[in-house]
């Protein structure tokens, strides 16, 4: 049984606990958050115990966190678990930079423990069925990557609007762009970006152009617009349309150059959040202290991409 504590009982977590119930040999133990009535909503709701402390949680009877705290935390909260012997299982983006992650990753290395940013599209049944289905009928050499999502109705006092939360498009949304860029074109060489503030202190809607070893992506992040949220993959002998919200996968549609087109349909269950959770669990039982999907390596491309997109449109954040 792998014993987690949660670090954090807003909004994601509520979705984590959705998934950690469909994973067996898996529980809830204890939980914390800096606002105490949160805490004890969350275990009322879920079980385990509520600790007054961050120290309390990580000295109790837990074998790994999930951090679900925003960004700004991150790299703290992933430090002080993995200094007190705890596996650690991070939200997107693992951090605030490039910097803060080497940190980590240090720490991790240091300490043998394992460390995953929590990056879920590669672990859904239809992800894992599409990658599958093209090792026998393959699109070619994969060359260009278009992805993205703007979401314009998010309340005014969202998280993702806060410059002290680190919010913005780019933070928030782009590194899930980033992972689908990295994962099918490999490590980026270089990178465009164009963004606007419109009055936020943080980034409201960028575009980005990165060039990768394997060919292109063209990627959109917003707040203030309504986008899409599907995911064209195209290789020399077809391509794929991963239907929205691409980063929640049930539906692909791949089309051949011959004319042929061929349907995947492969929904979820327990909100998605259970198909990462299960991968990291296996991989704490198997001893190992890094995922071979998402790689500490790929999560360090994925934070040099945002580094380098915020840098062109001037959004640094405090300490930076």
């Amino acid at each position: 049984m792998i014993r987690f504590g949660i670090i954090g009982c807003g909004r994601i977590s509520h979705r984590f606990m959705q998934g950690l119930k469909a994973v067996e040999g898996a529980e809830l133990t204890a939980a914390w958050s800096r606002r105490a009535e949160s805490v004890e909503h969350f275990v009322t709701q879920y079980g385990g115990k509520a600790c007054a402390s961050l120290d309390e949680l990580l000295e109790s009877d837990i074998d790994a966190v999930y951090i679900a705290t925003l960004p700004d935390t991150h790299a703290f909260y992933s430090i002080a678990a993995l200094n007190a012997g705890k596996h650690v299982l991070c939200e997107k983006p693992a951090t605030v930079n490039l910097a803060q992650l080497d940190e980590v990753l240090r720490v991790a290395r240091e300490k043998k423990l394992l460390f995953m940013e929590g990056m879920k599209p590669p672990f859904f049944p239809l992800y894992r069925k599409l990658k599958e289905y093209l090792e026998t009928d393959p699109i070619g050499e994969v060359g260009y990557v278009r992805a993205g999502s703007s979401v314009a109705d998010l309340s005014q006092d969202h998280p993702n609007f806060s410059y002290e939360l680190i919010g913005g498009g780019i933070m928030q949304i782009l590194p899930y762009e980033a992972f689908l860029a990295l994962d099918w074109l490999g490590p980026m060489t270089d990178i465009q970006t164009m963004g606007r503030f419109s009055g936020k202190e943080v980034d409201m809607f960028a575009i980005i152009q990165a060039q990768h070893q394997g060919g292109y992506a063209q990627l959109y992040c917003g707040f203030d617009m309504h986008g899409k949220g599907d995911a064209l993959i195209a290789g020399t002998l077809g391509h794929i349309t991963i239907h929205k919200n691409w980063w929640n996968p049930a539906k692909a549609t791949i089309s051949y150059l011959d004319g042929r087109t061929v349907e995947i349909d492969e929904p979820y269950t327990a909100g998605g959040l259970n198909y990462e959770t299960a991968h990291f669990c296996e991989l704490i039982r198997n001893g190992q202290t890094e995922s071979p999907i998402i790689t500490h390596e790929l999560s360090r491309g994925m934070m040099a991409m945002l580094d380098k997109a915020r840098a062109q449109v001037g959004l640094r954040f405090e300490g930076e």
